[in-house]
């Protein structure tokens, strides 16, 4: 292979059949059950990065099920994303990402920066309650509830939210070991259209685990719950602080 159709028809690893396929990353019927809740403070401001600002003690916990994604195919994911303030705008930091499918983990974790890990997420209906859960290995490590389709909820508010940047800590190894990469990204979801949107009563717990630190950032109170169907594109996105900068002149 010649080195110039290296760089013509390389774009993600394998080169020879590569775990993704390009963008752009359209979603159909992305499913969301976000659970917001009040954490420790000192334990917020031990996990988010400078220049991030944690103002509140709240965390978002989602179950996520994107069952039609261009690229991607289906699968679901969980994890953390934890309000924060960048240079005065309002968004999030996202702390943990669980999912169960090699082709997103790989996408987001290299172009991104997503916090991706192998897990065992599911959201699903049973009777009246609108069930997350997560299990890492055989150890369920969280669990969400919320009554399903409970009460309409307000369009422009979840918009609002979902207009909101979102913060990314990349961090890549060079060959010999040492730090290669570690970059603040920011990205935004585009062309959202929201399908529907509920809130309700709503649970949630977590549970201590070696590999899937979410209890790191306990449940000490059940602010709101929301659950939504929408209809996406994931933007790429752009470095916003480069943590090696000085090192690197």
């Amino acid at each position: 292979m010649k080195e110039k159709e290296i760089l013509k028809n390389t774009y993600a690893m394998p080169i020879t059949s590569p775990s993704y396929s390009k963008g752009p990353y359209k979603f159909v019927d992305r499913e969301y059950l976000i659970i917001t809740y009040k954490t420790d403070i000192d334990a917020l401001k031990k996990v988010v990065p400078e220049p991030l600002q944690v103002k509140d003690a709240l965390v978002k916990y989602e179950f996520i099920k994107m069952p039609d994604s261009s690229g991607f195919g289906s699968y679901t994911e969980s994890g953390q994303v934890i309000p924060i303030t960048y240079k005065g705008r309002k968004g999030g930091y996202v702390h943990s990402m669980y999912l169960d499918s090699e082709a997103p983990i790989s996408g987001g974790r290299e172009i991104w920066g997503f916090p991706k890990k192998l897990a065992y997420p599911t959201l699903k209906v049973e009777k009246d309650t609108l069930l997350g859960t997560l299990d890492y290995g055989s150890v369920t490590v969280a669990t969400g509830t919320m009554g399903y389709k409970y009460k309409e909820f307000d369009k422009k508010v979840i918009l609002k939210a979902m207009n909101e940047p979102q913060f990314l800590l990349k961090i890549i190894p060079d060959v010999d070991g040492k730090l290669k990469i570690c970059e603040l990204v920011e990205y935004h979801t585009k062309n959202i259209k929201i399908k529907g949107a509920w809130t309700g009563p709503a649970s949630l717990e977590l549970h201590s685990h070696a590999l899937a630190k979410v209890a790191d950032l306990p449940v000490l109170e059940v602010v709101s719950a929301l659950h939504f169907v929408v209809d996406l594109t994931l933007g790429y996105g752009k470095v916003v602080h480069d943590y090696l900068k000085k090192k690197k002149r």
